[in-house]
């Protein structure tokens, strides 16, 4: 693995190796992209890469990777951390730290503050206002949301959320870069929640409250939603797979921001995430998992 001491010019910058982080970065270096994977220091992005090489290692023994190909894909992979020289000489950065307005507020300005004008700025976040951050960071008319769903090598689809402000071409730009992952990028209203986010909350809310209420279990439930509409998975596992803690803060965000009833958060969500059940990540939410990400 590069250890950062050499910068090589990048088509991807991705800040923050978590799930999204992790997951972008995988699939965008399997897509031929050259990716800068940044942490808060060196040694949190490095740990990213080891986890990601991993993964190509474990499809490499299971015969889905070539070893040449696992070799070419861990060349364009590099870790770095958070700092002016970390952005320079790249195309895009997509910023992919956790939902909250007030830490990605201040990580945006910080790349508004130090990097070079060319360079074009993304948000992963999944709800918040893209003009709301943009005018908090100081970056109005130069950030762009770049909704993925995760995992990002299995979801064919990005939302791309554009704010009035943002110029025709920097937008494109955006639409080159979902091309090149192999997404098709579907244009939304910037607002909160979006469109995504509030088709699938609003559906997983729904299924807490009849789970809460007795209608049926939670297997039956999403079993109602996979064999009767042939959904791929259903709401709550859906919900678990997402994280219950993600879900909750969406859901708060969402209800204040509308005061829609649908948005507001059951107790039962809220009294999972208290107990640390959030899901696939901690090994049980609305279903109990394990280590390897499957059901038991």
């Amino acid at each position: 693995m590069q250890q950062g001491a050499r910068r090589d010019a990048a088509d991807l910058g991705i800040l923050g190796p978590g799930v999204l982080g992790l997951s972008l970065a995988q699939w965008a270096a399997e897509c031929g992209l050259k990716v800068r994977l940044l942490g808060r220091d060196l040694e949190h992005a490095t740990r990213g890469c080891m986890d990601i090489e991993r993964r190509w290692a474990r499809a490499t023994g299971k015969g889905h990777l070539s070893a040449e190909t696992q070799a070419a894909v861990k060349a364009r992979l590099s870790p770095h951390g958070f700092s002016p020289d970390s952005l320079q000489d790249m195309d895009f950065l997509l910023e992919a730290i956790p939902e909250d307005l007030d830490r990605k507020a201040a990580v945006l300005a910080a790349i508004g503050s130090w990097e070079p004008k060319h360079l074009a700025i993304l948000t992963g976040t999944s709800s918040l206002p893209v003009s709301i951050l943009a005018e908090r960071a100081g970056l109005q008319g130069r950030l762009l949301g770049f909704h993925l769903f995760v995992p990002v090598p299995r979801m064919p689809v990005v939302e791309l959320v554009v704010p009035g402000d943002v110029a025709d071409g920097l937008t494109q730009q955006a639409i080159g870069l979902a091309e090149r992952l192999g997404k098709r990028p579907i244009r939304v209203r910037d607002q909160p929640g979006f469109a995504a986010a509030r088709m699938a909350l609003a559906q997983g809310l729904e299924a807490m409250r009849l789970l809460e209420t007795g209608t049926a279990s939670a297997e039956d439930l999403d079993a109602l939603m996979t064999l009767g509409y042939g959904h791929p998975v259903g709401p709550l596992e859906l919900s678990d797979r997402v994280g219950l803690d993600l879900r909750l803060r969406i859901a708060d965000g969402l209800h204040a921001a509308t005061g829609e009833p649908r948005f507001r958060p059951p107790a039962l969500l809220r009294d999972k995430v208290a107990r640390g059940e959030t899901g696939l990540r901690a090994g049980r939410g609305f279903f109990e998992w394990d280590a390897s990400g499957r059901r038991k």
